[in-house]
């Protein structure tokens, strides 16, 4: 039997997580404070932690949304500004989110925040959004790319988000309602599942990479390759990658990269999307 308490406990996996935290703020800051015209601490939302901040490559540029994880429920969007490096080194505009935390909202509110988020993008640039996220911004993701964009606005595409790269990510939320992170994610058998995009119907052509540091546990080795093989069941552009040498968080560093293979695969995906019109 899976110990799932065990399998999702990255802090425990991870001892030095706290110096990787601090390092985290240390180098957000520093690009926040190099960044030339970036625009910081837009509101997409009525509470205090529904910002934006937009770090801006040339006019025209393809447009990205990054979303932070901590398990819906911790970290902030300012540790991981630098997220937007590697991506603004090669011409994309990448907007960093931040949204409210559980317990004082549901995982469900916040897979509002960031459709609202990514609606408030639409409205400002007109233009379609390649998505990408760590841990459970992995989700969060999956999520969007999954969305049926006309339900929320009939001015907006249907695949405003046609394609995501999801880092570390959990697409079944089942395990969770089994460990003790769920005394703040309070997830039930049904909501779990509502919220799993690993059973959602995913429109014919949308993309997703899976992707996972290879030092990660069975369990998140698992999740990033079961959603990969189940949405290209349905016809979605899958692929499912192993970052070698790398845990759940120092997984997303090579962001900050210019030159790494991370960077020029999201480039990669943004400039496509980006061509999308």
């Amino acid at each position: 039997m899976t110990d799932y308490e065990t399998e999702y406990n990255n802090r425990a996996r991870v001892p030095e997580h706290p110096e990787i935290f601090a390092r985290w703020e240390r180098e957000g800051a520093a690009y926040r404070s190099a960044a030339r015209g970036a625009e910081l601490g837009l509101r997409y939302g009525p509470s205090a932690r529904q910002t934006l901040d937009i770090f801006r490559a040339d006019e025209g540029a393809p447009l990205a949304l990054f979303i932070h994880g901590g398990w819906w429920r911790s970290l902030d969007p300012s540790m991981f500004s630098q997220s937007a490096g590697g991506p603004n080194a090669h011409g994309v505009t990448v907007a960093v989110a931040g949204y409210d935390l559980c317990p004082q909202v549901s995982i469900a509110q916040i897979v509002e925040q960031m459709r609202a988020a990514c609606l408030y993008l639409w409205r400002k640039y007109r233009k379609r959004i390649f998505v990408y996220g760590h841990s459970a911004g992995g989700h969060l993701t999956a999520c969007l790319v999954a969305t049926d964009w006309k339900t929320l606005d009939p001015q907006a595409p249907t695949d405003l988000v046609p394609a995501g790269y999801a880092i570390s990510g959990v697409f079944d939320l089942a395990p969770l309602s089994q460990i003790s992170v769920n005394a703040d994610l309070k997830l039930d058998a049904q909501s779990a599942h509502d919220l799993s995009p690993l059973y959602w119907q995913v429109p014919a052509g949308r993309v997703l990479d899976a992707v996972v540091g290879g030092l990660e546990s069975s369990e998140f080795l698992r999740q990033s390759r079961t959603v990969a093989d189940a949405w290209k069941q349905g016809m979605a552009l899958t692929r499912y990658e192993e970052i070698a040498g790398t845990n759940h968080f120092t997984v997303v560093d090579p962001l900050s990269r210019a030159d790494s293979k991370m960077t020029k695969r999201v480039v990669e995906l943004a400039k496509q999307v980006g061509a999308m019109g």
